[in-house]
């Protein structure tokens, strides 16, 4: 299972990304909170994905499987999420009685948000058909590496407890716990500098 840089010009690649990533997070516990219904689902979670993964594609930072199982979204030192654009998705195709947990759960997530330079990883997911071979694990590696030859932490946000160990694994550590009203919990998790 092989791993390769998506083509930030190509559009088709980009959709093809987002594709796999739809698929991987239908059963995340956070996003069916946000999206319970399916075809509220399907229908605004890849505009969720772009808004909070798209400037990993603007970066040169997102990977995909070899036949887009999987995808990752990184971001490098220096580039953030764009908190404007997250927010104008998210309370526009969300149920308005989530919006104050919401805006708790963003607060939250940005107050553990390292300060100094890191590699954050915005979303990573694998197609359930693809799971157990290894790409969750390669779509990991292939920025770590990047940001072990820089010196840097990693940063996620776990919004699935079974993901947990894989990226304890990859060295992560669980920092905390954002309970939020309803929701379900997300782990923010700290990866030191090697």
């Amino acid at each position: 299972m092989t791993v390769r840089l998506v083509d930030h010009q190509s559009e088709e690649e980009r959709e093809h990304a987002i594709s796999a990533l739809v698929l991987a997070f239908i059963r995340d516990p956070v996003m069916r909170w946000m999206y319970p219904e399916p075809k509220a689902y399907l229908r605004h979670f890849p505009g969720f994905a772009r808004a909070f993964g798209g400037p990993a594609f603007g970066s040169g930072t997102a990977w995909a499987g070899e036949d887009y199982g999987g995808a990752s979204l990184w971001f490098p030192k220096n580039v953030a999420p764009d908190g404007a654009a997250i927010e104008k998705i998210l309370f526009a195709t969300i149920a308005e009685s989530k919006h104050e947990t919401m805006r708790e759960i963003l607060e939250k997530m940005e107050a553990y948000h390292p300060e100094e330079p890191h590699w954050y990883l915005a979303i990573v997911g694998v197609d359930a058909a693809h799971q157990g071979r290894g790409l969750g694990a390669k779509l990991l590696q292939c920025a770590l590496e990047r940001c072990d030859e820089e010196g840097l932490i990693g940063y996620l946000e776990s919004s699935n407890p079974a993901n947990i160990s894989l990226y304890e694994r990859h060295g992560f550590e669980v920092v905390g716990e954002i309970r939020c009203g309803e929701a379900p919990p997300v782990f923010p998790m700290l990866r030191a500098a090697r």
